[in-house]
Formats: structure tokens, C-alpha cells, sequence
């Protein structure tokens, strides 16, 4: 494996879980693997860094069958158990059953699903964090689709908790691009197994994608840019009025100056 991409990922991994405190002395996670190559490279940063960091932390694997997986699921139990890293394969009746029932349900619903089937299993498995693999595309993503359909200025968050406050929920790869995982996942030899969902076409997210990809064009740094944006929110700059001095008491003076008419 190419030792600079290593150190890339590690790098990238090791300042999003610094940055926003996502794992600390004792925790327990468990990390999330939907079959792709993003949360199979998560799981091998996590398991890198466990041997290297300065605080004591667990990991542990865990899949969710919602009857979606294009191929076989087993190579991935397969290529874990060769490793010794412990892995839970769980079917989750209610989702296979909501598949037969309404085979064309939105992704929120099976999202409301699987959710509630990783809390089952996170509980089962005595872990207090879950790791989502969603990369800096998704966040990139994310904060468009927001803005355009939503009416939010929003993305997802790197740390959050479940509603009860049992769960850390983490999302460990927000500065690492889907470059960086492809290239990771195959130097590994990581067995990939789609999920039919990633296939779909004509949906929002792959016209965003397709968006991204004519921009990065022309503009190669485009997602580490918008990164940067998500950290560097000037809210004096926008139009929600909680954030802005109505009164003019301490309202910063005007960016642009004023041209007067010849």
C-alpha cells in the first residue's frame, strides 16, 4: 500500500476526531459497515489509530440486511473474521418486511428503519458510539441539497447524539474525500458489496454529483473549499435575523463601499 495515502487518511481521520472530541478514554465504538468502500476504510482508520492513540477505545463492526445488498454479503464476514476483528451480521426482520410490503418506500422511511436497528445492535453490543462512514462528499453534498431543497443552510454533523443520549454518533471521514477511500478500500483488497440504493439514477444526489464533477473540472480543490466554508460560518452574512444587529449597536462596517452616482 502506497504509505503516503496511508498517512492522508490517518491524518485526515486523526484531525476530525481531535477537532470535534468524537472519541475518548474508554469508549466502546461501533462502526457502522453498509457493504461500500467508505465505511470499510473508516473501520481500518479506526483500527490504525486504536493502536496509536494516547486514550483506550474498543472497535467492533456491525452490518444491518435490509434485503438490499446486490451480491452476498458473506465475503465482507469472510475478509473480517481472516482478520480477527469482530463483526455482527444483523437481519432486520422489519425492513425485510417493509421491503415485501412497499417496495418502493423513500429513503427517509428506510432510514427511520435502519436507525432503529442500529440503536438494537449498538445496545446489544454494550457500545456507547457509532460511526457512520460518510465522507467529505457527503457533507459537500448535503449542504447543497439542503440549501437548494430544503431552505436550510445545513449539513450533516461530524458529532451528535441519539434523541435519549445513550449514543455518540460520530462520522469520522468528514474531511476525507471519496477519492481517498476508493483508492484506500482497493489497496487494502477490502471486499466491496453494493447496496441497490447506490445504484438509483435520477435522484437529487446523483445530479449533484454530477454537478461536482464538471466544477472539479476546472476547480480540482472544490470540496475542500466547502469545507472550509463549514467551518467558517459568517453569520452577520446571512439572513437569518437571530444572528444579525437589527439595532446597529456592534454591526461590523460595510465590506463593500458605497458608489455615489456620477
Amino acid at each position: 500500500m502506497e504509505v503516503e495515502l496511508e498517512k492522508t487518511l490517518l491524518r485526515k481521520v486523526g484531525e476530525a476526531i481531535h477537532r470535534f472530541k468524537m472519541i475518548r478514554d474508554g469508549d466502546r465504538v461501533a462502526v457502522a459497515l453498509s457493504g461500500g468502500k467508505d465505511s470499510a476504510t473508516m473501520l481500518e482508520a479506526l483500527l490504525l489509530l486504536q493502536k496509536r492513540a494516547p486514550i483506550d477505545f474498543t472497535v467492533t463492526a456491525f452490518t444491518v440486511e435490509q434485503g438490499k445488498f446486490l451480491s452476498p454479503i458473506h465475503p465482507i464476514g469472510e475478509y473480517l473474521k481472516a482478520r480477527g476483528i469482530p463483526w455482527t451480521y444483523f437481519r432486520d426482520n422489519p425492513s425485510l418486511q417493509l421491503l415485501e410490503d412497499q417496495p418502493d418506500h423513500g429513503c427517509d422511511l428506510c432510514s427511520r428503519y435502519r436507525r432503529r436497528a442500529v440503536y438494537e445492535i449498538a445496545a446489544d453490543l454494550g457500545c456507547n458510539v457509532i460511526a457512520f462512514g460518510h465522507t467529505a462528499d457527503d457533507f459537500c453534498e448535503a449542504l447543497l441539497r439542503n440549501t437548494m431543497f430544503t431552505g436550510k443552510l445545513s449539513s450533516l454533523p461530524p458529532i451528535t447524539h441519539s434523541r435519549n443520549g445513550d449514543y455518540r454518533l460520530i462520522r469520522p471521514l468528514c474531511f476525507v474525500t471519496e477519492e481517498i477511500t476508493t483508492a484506500y478500500a482497493a489497496a487494502c483488497g477490502v471486499p466491496v458489496v453494493p447496496c441497490g440504493c447506490s445504484q438509483r439514477t435520477g435522484t437529487v444526489r446523483r445530479a449533484l454529483r454530477d454537478i461536482f464533477s464538471e466544477l472539479e473540472r476546472e476547480h480540482p480543490h472544490l470540496k475542500e473549499t466547502m469545507l472550509s466554508a463549514m467551518g467558517n460560518v459568517d453569520t452577520g452574512r446571512l439572513l437569518d435575523p437571530r444572528f444579525l444587529d437589527l439595532e446597529g449597536e456592534t454591526a461590523p462596517q460595510e465590506m463593500f463601499p458605497i458608489v455615489s452616482e456620477a
